[in-house]
């Protein structure tokens, strides 16, 4: 057989649309909360905590017992197995043990017949407390040293004598909010017990083999007793990687211990206070550069509010390190990342898990050093992009795919910004009150997991007799349309439209040990595995068909019109028919495993990305320096997602995470009291981005080329780097503030997200500066 090519001429065919779009606008989409329930089934609620941090000494539940459709009350002391549902370190308890590290900590676990029932009865616990010292800011927790781990640096050349010699030196600092995921379907998990003690568990999850293992453990059955499904999810963004097992394991274990089906469907208000959200960043940093805008030296100081357990705070972190470099070469610099362990909900997963905190960092930098010498921010981007000779990263990988300048040239020029920007200098001369900015920001996403062993995937693919396929693996569908490229894969090795191919829903008992749907990978490594899968099935028809027909094989060609054997042709369905009765195996497992990459962590040097994802956009916005209210007008991006699989769900994917990422920099804003507790913790008090949030001129076009390495039809990933382009609305804004007072060398201190009452400070403070 000649090698196996993972690049090959997609067929030609209508935009195909998003697998389940038909069941989505219909209304008959299925999620765990739509499958019908039995009489039997418990409903679930936790009881929580009221302390931020506290011992427990004493514990009454007589009252929730009593309670009107109360049937069970589990603490700690009825868990058969391990007391855990973290992703690593062993420190996520799915009920407090003697110790409460965050308000609304589950401390009880309450099944009842009804979820209104269960959740009543859940507030009548009496729990008596001695309260801890609780480390809730940053500065607590600086001055307490309660750190998750070690901080830690990445470094290259000599940024203190880069610093002293550097003819330009500015000092900075901001602070920029965490986010809450706010997936439309909350957390949500249905178990079902099964016979000799096996348990199904139907959860809302990116990672169905973590929740397996976890749940296994909890009730100390082996991993092949659970079984664990997820059809699709109502979006997930990173909030159900880790956070959707302790769902998970609460229900598995009252389904385990009353033999009947129980159902966790998390309260909106208890989802938020209960689940972890995007780590919100304290940045400082001092800076070295030319009359020219070259950054010569930085010296950055990233510390990150990591809650209470460990959860993925190192690796989330990490990558906040691996993109503080963004597009741009800086020749001496030390990055020190503080990961300060506080008495809240665990930070966890977020869409470009700390690449867009990292990354926004940068860009202020840019920012920064753009308004001191008074000059277009996008000179000094430009001045500064990573090119030949300048072309390896501070953890030392080289860069062999560098498209971000041709990349910016273009959207200049197609997006007119010179000549935007001159007419927005004009517009805030002649208005005093309404100002305008304009801004252009590159992304430069690294993409695989840095944790190299997660970089691995498998599939399962079933040719019927009759030519119809059906297609397993574990990648998991959130809305972001992974099912539908993967069908496309494998349609396009078999040469038949689409709907031939079923897809089915993500199990643990069909694909085993996968990793998380996560890190922008879900194409890369699911579709080669699913290719692979087919490609194997395909070689065995092909040597089939040769020999029935008495020809080479390099004479069987799978086309749309059919299976062109020499002369002869047949529909791929009588070829299957004619193989099943061969004896020919229609069945065939695929495995991927991320080649070239490596990563030592203790030195924070390798090569932990297989390729990088580009992208730039340009915003234009406007403030009013009365309110401090601010609208986007304009977007324009030009996105790099090599040689799409779908530019259809990829333009879709590029808006939704644009949009995302404009509500964590403008709107999205996560307040806790002096007690650690959150207050917006619901729609009522929270803001995510709506309908008239989106800038009404959007443009968003694909750039023309394709992945330099050999993915999955020389694609690229599409799921996070979208994200970060919103950084545009985020300097822009600040463009429009200094606005207010032109003649200030100076950037305008801003911090995100930029609520109208940041925006109202930064202007107040610019003034007076």
């Amino acid at each position: 057989m000649a090698e196996r090519d993972p690049v090959w001429p997609v067929l030609a065919k209508p935009s195909n649309p998003h697998d389940s779009a038909p069941l989505h606008v219909s209304g008959l989409a299925r999620y765990a909360d739509d499958l019908p329930e039995p009489a039997a089934m418990l409903h679930l609620a936790f009881g929580q905590s009221s302390h931020a941090h506290a011992r427990i000494t004493a514990v009454d539940l007589s009252a929730v017992r009593a309670a009107p459709g109360v049937v069970a009350v589990y603490t700690a002391a009825d868990i058969p197995g391990a007391n855990d549902v973290s992703p690593v370190a062993g420190d996520d308890r799915l009920l407090a043990d003697g110790e409460v590290l965050f308000v609304g900590q589950p401390i009880f676990l309450v099944a009842a017949t009804s979820q209104r029932a269960a959740r009543q009865a859940a507030r009548l616990g009496k729990i008596d407390y001695d309260p801890l010292p609780a480390h809730l800011t940053v500065g607590q927790a600086r001055a307490a040293a309660s750190l998750i781990e070690p901080t830690q640096h990445m470094a290259r050349g000599d940024a203190d004598a880069a610093l002293d010699a550097a003819p330009l030196r500015l000092t900075g600092g901001f602070d920029m909010g965490g986010q809450d995921h706010f997936y439309l379907e909350g957390q949500v998990a249905v178990a079902t017990p099964g016979e000799d003690g096996q348990m199904h568990v139907l959860s809302s999850t990116q990672h169905p083999s973590e929740v397996q293992h976890l749940v296994a453990h909890m009730l100390h059955l082996s991993s092949a007793d659970v079984t664990v499904e997820v059809r699709r999810m109502g979006g997930a963004f990173g909030g159900k990687e880790t956070q959707a097992a302790l769902f998970a394991a609460a229900a598995a274990l009252v389904a385990h211990k009353t033999g009947r089906p129980a159902k966790f469907r998390c309260d909106r208000d208890d989802d938020m206070v209960m689940t972890g959200k995007r780590h919100d960043f304290r940045v400082d940093y001092e800076a070295g550069f030319d009359t020219e805008g070259h950054v010569l030296a930085l010296k950055l100081r990233l510390a990150s509010r990591c809650g209470a357990t460990v959860d993925l705070s190192p690796a989330i972190n990490d990558r906040a390190m691996f993109h503080a470099d963004n597009c741009y070469y800086l020749p001496d610099i030390t990055i020190a990342s503080e990961r300060l362990k506080t008495h809240m909900v665990s930070a966890t997963a977020f869409r470009g898990f700390g690449g867009p905190q990292g990354m926004l960092a940068i860009e202020r930098i840019m920012d920064d050093v753009a308004a001191h010498l008074g000059v277009d921010p996008l000179r000094v981007r430009i001045a500064n992009l990573y090119g030949p000779g300048r072309d390896v990263t501070p953890y030392g990988m080289t860069i062999t795919d560098n498209i971000a300048p041709q990349l910016i040239a273009r959207l200049r020029a197609d997006a007119r910004y010179d000549a935007r920007r001159e007419a927005i200098a004009a517009f805030n001369a002649a208005n005093p009150v309404l100002k305008k900015g304009i801004a252009l920001t590159p992304v430069r996403f690294g993409i695989s997991f840095t944790t190299t062993h997660l970089n691995q995937a498998g599939a399962l693919v079933h040719v019927y007799a009759d030519g119809s396929i059906q297609i397993n693996h574990g990648g998991t569908e959130m809305g972001q349309g992974l099912y539908i490229k993967v069908a496309q894969v494998v349609a396009d090795v078999f040469a038949v439209p689409v709907g031939q191919v079923r897809i089915t829903a993500t199990r643990t008992d069909k694909v085993p040990n996968t990793s998380a749907t996560a890190a922008s990978s879900g194409a890369d490594l699911n579709g080669m595995a699913a290719y692979n899968a087919a490609m194997t099935i395909r070689e065995r028809l092909t040597a089939f068909a040769a020999r029935s027909f008495g020809r080479e094989e390099g004479a069987v060609h799978f086309t749309p019109h059919g299976v062109q054997i020499g002369p002869d042709r047949i529909d791929f369905g009588t070829l299957a028919r004619k193989a099943h009765m061969g004896r020919i195996s229609l069945s065939s497992t695929g495995y991927y495993a991320t080649p070239d990459i490596a990563y030592d962590r203790a030195t924070h040097k390798g090569r932990p990305f297989y390729y990088f994802a580009y992208g730039a956009a340009v915003a234009e916005v406007a403030i009013d320096t009365l309110t401090g209210e601010h609208k986007v007008l304009a977007v324009d991006i030009l996105h790099d997602v090599g040689k799409s699989l779908n530019p259809v769900i990829d333009i879709g994917q590029i808006e939704g995470g644009f949009l995302q990422g404009q509500g964590w920099l403008t709107t999205e804003e996560l307040v806790w009291d002096d007690k650690g507790r959150l207050l917006t913790h619901s729609p009522a008090t929270y803001k995510i981005p709506t309908a008239s949030d989106r800038p009404r001129h959007l443009s968003i076009r694909l750039w023309d080329g394709e992945n330099v390495q050999p993915t999955i039809n020389r694609s690229k990933a599409v799921g996070e780097p979208p994200f970060m382009l919103a950084n545009s609305v985020f300097s822009a804004l600040n463009q429009a503030i200094a606005a207010t007072a032109p003649d200030k060398r100076t950037l305008p201190a801003l911090d995100a997200p930029a609520t109208p009452e940041r925006i109202l400070r930064a202007i107040a403070s610019h003034r007076a500066a």
